[in-house]
C-alpha cells in the first residue's frame, strides 16, 4: 500500500495512470469550475492589465489579496520571471501592490521546474483575497484506467505531497471508489475524519468531497488536485486553488470546458506529438523513454528513479503504432539533443508489433544520426524478429530482457554520457 500511494503520487501533476491525452485548464478556469459546483473558494478574479488588477481587487475588499501568474505549469511559488521577479505566487498588501507585482508578471515568461529554460508567458494574473488558513489538507481525485477514481487525501496540504507520500506515507489516504455507485456519504465522512477534520469543518469537508467528485465525474476529468483545502480561523472549509485535468477524448460532450483551451500555452512537443496520435509530456530529466502503455510508462519512470536516473519525458506510442510513428516518437525524444543523454524503449506487445517497434527504431537511429546510448527491452508479439532486426543491423543498441536490467543500464549510459561531455570528450555509441 506505501509504495502504490507513492508510485500514485509520483509525477501526478504531469503524468497520470492514463493512455488518454488530457488538457489542464487555467487556475482561474478551475475555481470557476468549483464555484458553480458549490465549492467554497476564496472571492477571486482575473485581469489582464496592472490597471484592472487593482480595480479587481478593490471589488473583492479587504487588505490582504494573493496575486497569481496564470500559466499552465506546476512549481510557480518557486519559478522566476525573465522580469526578474521571483516568484508566480505573492501575497500583497493593497490593491496598489497588487497592481506593481501584476506589472511584473504580464507580459514575462515564468520559468519553473516544469517550463524548461523558455518559461511560460503570463498573459493574465488572478488575484483573490487572502484567507489566514488554521489548517491545510492535500484532496485529490485522480484516474487510474485499472482501477477507476482513486481519491487521495491528507492532513499535510499546501506542501509538496510526492515528497509526503515518500517521507510519511502512513499520512496519505486513499481510497478507491466505485464508478458504478459513486460516493455515498458515508464514505464521503469518512475520508474527511481520515484527512483530520472534526466537528463542524469535517460535515464541512465530507459535504465538498461529494461536490468534487461530481464535478470530477461530470467534467469527464483525469485529476481533480485541491491543494490546499483549508480550514480557516472561523471553521469554514475553502478549496484555495484548482488543478483540473480533462480527457482528451471527451470533447464532444466538455465543448464548454474545451472552448477555455490555452493553445499558446501548449508545449510544442506535446501538440506536436498529439498530431500524430502520440501521448507525450514533457518532464525534467535526461533520459528519453519511449513506451506503449501508460501503466508500462509509469512503471518505467519509477524503476528509472529507483537506479538514480531521471526520466526526460512521457511519451506512450498506443498499441498499434506503425513505423513511421515510431520514428516521429524519436525525432520528438531527441529534439532537445544537448539534453538527453540516452534513449530507453520499453516495449510490451500485444496489438504492438515487436519487429515493428525494431524496424522503426532502426531507422530513427540511422536517419536522424542518432549517437547517444540506446537500450532496448522488447517483449511480447514477435519479439524474436524484433530481437533479430536490432542484431543484423550492426548498430551498438543494447538489447536486456529484464526490466530492471534495462533500467539500470540505461541509467549507467547516461552518466557516461554525462561524464563525457562534461570533459568534453565526443562519444558516438551508435557506429557500426
Amino acid at each position: 500500500m506505501i509504495r502504490q500511494a507513492h508510485l500514485l503520487l509520483n509525477n501526478a501533476y504531469k503524468v497520470l495512470s492514463s493512455s488518454a491525452r488530457t488538457f489542464m485548464l487555467l487556475e482561474h478556469h478551475g475555481m470557476a469550475v468549483l464555484k458553480s459546483g458549490g465549492i467554497n473558494v476564496p472571492p477571486f478574479a482575473v485581469a489582464t492589465t496592472p490597471e484592472k488588477v487593482k480595480k479587481e481587487a478593490e471589488n473583492i475588499g479587504g487588505k490582504d489579496y494573493v496575486v497569481k501568474a496564470q500559466v499552465l505549469a506546476g512549481g510557480r511559488g518557486k519559478g522566476t520571471f525573465d522580469s526578474g521577479l521571483k516568484g508566480g505566487v505573492h501575497i500583497v498588501y493593497s490593491p496598489e501592490e497588487a497592481a506593481e507585482k501584476a506589472k511584473r508578471m504580464i507580459g514575462a515568461h515564468l520559468i519553473t521546474k516544469q517550463t524548461g529554460k523558455g518559461g511560460k508567458l503570463c498573459e493574465e494574473v488572478m488575484v483573490c483575497k487572502r484567507l489566514f488558513p488554521r489548517r491545510e489538507y492535500y484532496f485529490s481525485i485522480m484516474l487510474d484506467r485499472a482501477n477507476g477514481p482513486i481519491i487521495i487525501g491528507s492532513g499535510r496540504g499546501g506542501v509538496n505531497i510526492e515528497e509526503v507520500a515518500a517521507t510519511e506515507p502512513e499520512a496519505i489516504v486513499k481510497v478507491p471508489i466505485d464508478i458504478a455507485t459513486g460516493i455515498t456519504p458515508q464514505t464521503a465522512a469518512d475520508i474527511a475524519k481520515r484527512m483530520g477534520f472534526t466537528d463542524s469543518p469535517a460535515k464541512q469537508a465530507a459535504e465538498a468531497i461529494m461536490k468534487l467528485y461530481d464535478i470530477f465525474r461530470k467534467s469527464d476529468a483525469t485529476l481533480l488536485e485541491i491543494n490546499p483545502m483549508a480550514e480557516d480561523i472561523n471553521g469554514d472549509v475553502y478549496c484555495m486553488d484548482c488543478k483540473l485535468l480533462v480527457d482528451a477524448n471527451a470533447e464532444f460532450r466538455q465543448k464548454e470546458l474545451f472552448s477555455l483551451k490555452e493553445a499558446k500555452q501548449a508545449d510544442p512537443l506535446e501538440a506536436r506529438a498529439a498530431a500524430v496520435n502520440i501521448n507525450y509530456i514533457h518532464l525534467d530529466g535526461n533520459i528519453g523513454c519511449m513506451v506503449n502503455g501508460a501503466g508500462l510508462a509509469m512503471a518505467t519512470m519509477d524503476i528509472i528513479k529507483l537506479y538514480g536516473g531521471e526520466p526526460a519525458n512521457f511519451l506512450d506510442v498506443g498499441g498499434g503504432a506503425s513505423t513511421e510513428q515510431v520514428m516521429e516518437a524519436f525525432k520528438i525524444i531527441t529534439a532537445d539533443k544537448k539534453k538527453i543523454t540516452a534513449i530507453f524503449v520499453n516495449i510490451f506487445g500485444g496489438i504492438m508489433r515487436c519487429d515493428v517497434i525494431a524496424e522503426g527504431i532502426i531507422k530513427a537511429t540511422k536517419e536522424l544520426d542518432i549517437k547517444i546510448p540506446i537500450v532496448v527491452r522488447l517483449q511480447g508479439t514477435k519479439v524474436e524478429e524484433g530481437k533479430a532486426i536490432i542484431a543484423k543491423s550492426n548498430l551498438r543498441i543494447v538489447t536486456c530482457d529484464n526490466l530492471d536490467e534495462a533500467a539500470k543500464m540505461a541509467v549507467k549510459l547516461s552518466d557516461v554520457v554525462e561524464l563525457a561531455r562534461e570533459d568534453h570528450i565526443d562519444v558516438k555509441f551508435q557506429t557500426p
